[in-house]
């Protein structure tokens, strides 16, 4: 039996703080080859969860503290969707279906989820992040994570700017 304490959200909240990528993850499963996952995830306002898609697998995720926005997208990175979840909203979960690209934003306070999806995990093929969203760490995600913000319906991911190679 596992009791899952209710400070476990405080101790994800502040290492989440102290993490560069202003999230943290504790895993409930033993390993990677369970079949069920079972995960939390704390984030904070600015931690950027690169638009994805998970192949052959579906993620329930069952909001517990604050709030977040999920957008799904098309192909071409265009915004399908907009949903709000958590305190303060109606929702308390989202399913993503497999092969959905999408993404969260934690809202003001940031949030902490937990996610269930089918294991084993494997991470050749677990996730495949979107090629027209920038990778984490690139000096392009703080003007995405902007536009991110605010998109709505309808609205394709803006171009992507390029460096040009430094000149023999």
């Amino acid at each position: 039996m596992k009791i899952l304490a209710r400070s476990l959200l405080d101790e994800l909240a502040a290492r989440a703080a102290a993490s560069p990528r202003a999230r943290a993850h504790h895993n409930i499963h033993e390993s990677p080859a369970d079949p069920v996952q079972r995960f939390f995830v704390a984030a904070l306002a600015d931690s950027y969860f690169r638009p994805h898609r998970h192949a052959a697998r579906s993620e329930l995720a069952l909001v517990v503290r604050g709030s977040f926005d999920v957008l799904t997208f098309d192909a071409h990175g265009i915004v399908r969707a907009r949903y709000r979840v958590g305190e303060g909203t109606a929702g308390l979960a989202y399913e993503t279906p497999a092969g959905t690209w999408h993404t969260l934003l934690p809202g003001e306070a940031g949030g902490t989820f937990l996610e269930i999806k089918e294991g084993p995990y494997d991470p050749a093929t677990a996730i495949e992040f979107a090629p027209w969203a920038p990778a984490e760490g690139s000096a392009e995600v703080a003007s995405y994570l902007a536009w991110l913000r605010r998109a709505q319906p309808g609205e394709g991911t803006p171009p992507r700017r390029t460096v040009p190679a430094p000149a023999p």
